[in-house]
Parts: C-alpha cells; sequence; structure tokens
C-alpha cells in the first residue's frame, strides 16, 4: 500500500496545495518560497502516521487528505470553531473505502498532572511532555515517538493515566504505510545513557555521527554472531553429512572450482567492507589434479556450507558498499577516507601527509557539518529505515557543497533501489533537482 497523492487546504490560514507522488521513479521534490508550508506538510504526514498527534494538531491546517493506490483515502479534518488554542481543536480521522462504509475516529484529549508536578498532554498514542527536560530524566524536548519510547513513559508515568484505543482500521492503515521524517537538524542525537542498574536511563546529547558509528558497529557485530552461530551448527553436522552426501553427476569438476572462486570473491568482499576479519581469508585455492571423487563430495557439501554462513551478510554488506563508495566519492575533495569495522563502526582516515600531525585516524565528529550531513542522511536512508517505507527528507542540500548537490539525486537513485524506498523530499536548491524537473511539485500561494 502506497501513498499516490497528498493535499492539503487552509495551511497557515492561507494555502492549498495538491501533491501527486511519482509512483514509478519513486522521488518526489516540493519546492517554493519559504513560508509556503514544505515542512509543515512533511510533518502533518509524519505526526500522524507516527501517532504524534499533538504535534499533528499543532500545525495549523483545515484539511488534509492522503490517496493510496488501492483507490482508499484518508481524510484529516480539523474543527477551528469557538476555539482559540490550536492544540485543542477537534481533530477527526475518516477513512473511505470502494463499495464501503466510510469510518471515522476522533482522538479524546486527556491530561494528567502527577504529584511530581509532570504535566502532559495525550493525544491517544501520540504523547507530548510539558516540563522542561531537567525535571524528569526520560522526557526529552520533542514529542515522544512510541515505537522508541513508549515503554519507558508508561514505566514511568502515573499508573492512573491510560490511553484511548484506537480502530482497527487505523491501525491496519498505520501498519501498511511505513513513514520516517528525517529532520534538516539531523547532526545531535538525544539517546539514553544507563550509569548503573540502580539508576534509571538518563538523556545524553550525542553527536548524531558518532551514535550511528556506534550504532553500525553493533549491527556488524551481531551479523557475526550469527555467522558464528550457523557455522557451529554446519561445522558440527559436517563430518556426517559428508559421508551421506550421494555423488552428483550432474556437478562437474570445472563447476565446483566456479563455485569455489565465487565463494573466495564473495569472502574477499566481505573483509574489504569490515564484516569479516582478515585471517577469516583462507586463499583457498583448488588445482584441477586435486579434485578427484573422495574430495568432489566433501567440496560440495563445504561449498552449500559456506553459502549458507556467508548469506546472513549479503544484505547489511551491500549496504554498506553503496554507503562506502558514495560517501568516498565525496570524501576524496577533502583527502579523507571511510571504512568500517565491527569495533568501531565508521573509520575515518586522512590521506594527506602533514608535518603537524601523524595521526591518520579522525573521530567522526571531525567531519564538517557538511560531511556529517552527507553521512548522517545516507545512513538513515540505507540502515534506519524499513523497506516500502516512504522517507521525508526536509532539506537535503543543508551544509552541501554544490557539487556534492548536483550528485545528490543520482546517489538518491541508486539507495532507493536497493532499499526499496519512496522519496518525498522538501528542498530549496535548484541544483538539488538538476534537470529533473519532473520529478518536481511547485507549491504556490492563492490565486489573487
Amino acid at each position: 500500500m502506497r501513498i499516490k497523492q497528498i493535499s492539503v487546504s487552509g495551511l497557515f490560514g492561507i494555502f492549498d496545495h495538491v501533491i501527486p507522488l511519482n509512483m514509478d521513479e519513486r522521488i518526489t521534490i516540493i519546492h517554493g518560497p519559504n513560508g509556503f508550508g514544505k515542512t509543515a506538510i512533511l510533518r502533518i504526514l509524519n505526526s500522524f502516521f507516527n501517532s504524534q498527534y499533538s504535534e499533528l494538531r499543532a500545525i495549523p491546517f483545515s484539511k488534509f487528505r492522503g490517496e493510496f493506490d488501492d483507490s482508499t483515502r484518508l481524510e484529516i479534518k480539523k474543527n477551528t470553531d469557538n476555539v482559540e488554542d490550536s492544540e485543542k481543536h477537534n481533530i477527526v480521522f475518516t477513512f473511505y473505502q470502494p463499495d464501503s462504509k466510510r469510518v471515522s475516529f476522533t482522538p479524546t484529549l486527556l491530561t494528567n498532572s502527577s504529584d511530581q508536578g509532570i504535566s502532559i498532554n495525550i493525544f491517544d498514542a501520540g504523547i507530548q511532555k510539558r516540563v522542561p527536560l531537567g525535571d524528569l530524566d526520560f522526557f526529552n524536548e520533542e514529542t515522544l515517538s512510541v515505537a522508541e519510547d513508549f515503554k519507558d513513559f508508561i514505566r514511568l508515568s502515573p499508573s492512573n493515566l491510560r490511553l484511548q484505543k484506537e480502530p482497527k482500521w487505523l491501525d491496519n492503515l498505520k501498519s501498511n504505510i511505513h513513514i520516517r521524517l528525517i529532520e534538516s537538524q539531523r547532526l545531535l542525537n538525544l539517546s539514553p545513557k544507563r550509569a548503573s542498574r540502580a539508576e534509571r536511563e538518563t538523556p545524553s546529547i550525542l553527536s548524531t555521527v558518532s551514535a550511528y558509528s556506534n550504532e553500525l558497529a553493533k549491527l556488524m557485530q551481531d551479523k557475526f554472531k550469527e555467522y558464528g552461530t550457523i557455522s557451529q551448527a554446519l561445522d558440527r553436522t559436517f563430518p556426517v553429512r559428508v559421508v551421506k552426501q550421494q555423488p552428483s553427476a550432474d556437478l562437474t569438476d570445472e563447476q565446483l572450482r566456479h563455485q569455489l572462486n565465487k565463494l573466495e570473491a564473495t569472502r574477499s568482499r566481505l573483509i574489504e567492507v569490515g564484516l569479516l576479519d582478515k585471517d577469516e581469508d583462507t586463499e583457498f585455492q583448488i588445482q584441477p589434479q586435486d579434485i578427484d571423487e573422495s574430495t568432489k563430495n566433501a567440496l560440495s557439501v563445504y561449498v552449500e556450507d559456506m553459502g549458507k554462513k556467508l548469506s546472513v551478510f549479503e544484505e547489511i554488506a551491500s549496504k554498506i558498499e553503496l554507503l562506502r563508495k558514495i560517501i568516498n566519492n565525496k570524501f576524496a575533495y577533502s583527502y579523507k577516507e571511510i571504512n568500517f569495522s565491527k569495533e568501531e563502526g565508521f573509520v575515518i582516515t586522512t590521506r594527506y601527509k602533514s608535518h603537524v600531525s601523524k595521526s591518520k585516524i579522525l573521530s567522526p565528529t571531525d567531519l564538517s557539518s557538511g560531511e556529517q550531513h552527507e553521512l548522517v542522511l545516507l545512513y538513515e536512508l540505507l540502515f534506519k529505515v524499513q523497506p516500502n517505507s516512504l522517507v521525508l527528507i526536509d532539506e537535503p542540500e543543508l551544509s552541501l557543497h554544490v557539487g556534492w548537490q548536483i550528485q545528490f539525486l543520482k546517489d538518491l537513485q541508486e539507495i532507493t533501489k536497493l532499499a526499496d524506498l519512496d522519496i518525498l523530499m522538501a528542498a530549496h536548491s535548484p541544483d538539488i533537482v538538476q534537470d529533473r524537473w519532473d520529478l518536481t511539485v511547485e507549491l504556490k500561494g492563492p490565486q489573487k
């Protein structure tokens, strides 16, 4: 299920916009003057599908409509009659299906004040804190997302706090449409940090590029552990399976050597991207005279086993390869290079020889703001978004050199194919668009 068109009426009390999404090329670029609502449109989509209803109420619009590729549509309408506070507007979700009765839902505003002086507004599953960051360890300055923070919120919130249950049709809609917003401010990351088991998690401000470096290291370690688990299971039964393996008359010596060479190429590739250690490289070379009927069975079982072992790396290796290719193409201008390891995540080195410093290793935070923006954005697209999602990108050109902006759309097209994504982005720079104005939708003001 995909969104094929969105429209908004009465945005800021002024603008009406209709935005058809490019279903074939999967990239849509909205552009227009400042203040016409590009970011607001992205936030409306993100707020609804990620259940951040307090933010949805705070954005001034009268009606929003989303049309889907299965001929269904969603309408979000605000009732602003006799209500001055935008966060208290009644808001109604209506879902239309062909040949079916329409269904509606109005999320109820619940409020709670605890003995600790915490005041929290809840719009269904959307949670927004009302206290300064220092007054309560867990809460941050932004609307909390259910997926990441809801369990912690329930753990810390008063016991008499209850959320309104959403109807099944709304749950189903949100489970079929996955939205992720990549905001223009993407270089700082508020992550939980636990000092000891006895203490609660407290927020720690960390640069996003450092957080993602640590996260990738963990992903790589997890895949390596999975590889080890499969290896142990297969190695334990290897002798028995060799004995029981029936000779295959269809498998020629040449085919077997080709399969072995292909495995070694895969292993070398995984070493290159940091997923396997160099000592894993056996440099397994089989000469024609080495293969006879007594070894053929063992080698065919070995090939099958190694295929299963190495297949656990297939997806993450393809993503790391593409990230490294794109980033190193950009970093070459500043004499830097990025590689990856299971221990460090991002391994950034400088290729410039200097008499001032002999160190070649750079911290991720040593990168310029433009380099960090590029690395964070591409990492999010490749590693933080599930397939078939609609990714909303606000100002992708931020801090990027003109040359990088020119290349951005081509890089994005490679990523959307590999990661299976749809993209809706709000951009100001014509250098991002290049000659692909067919992918753009211009936001215009009211007719005079």
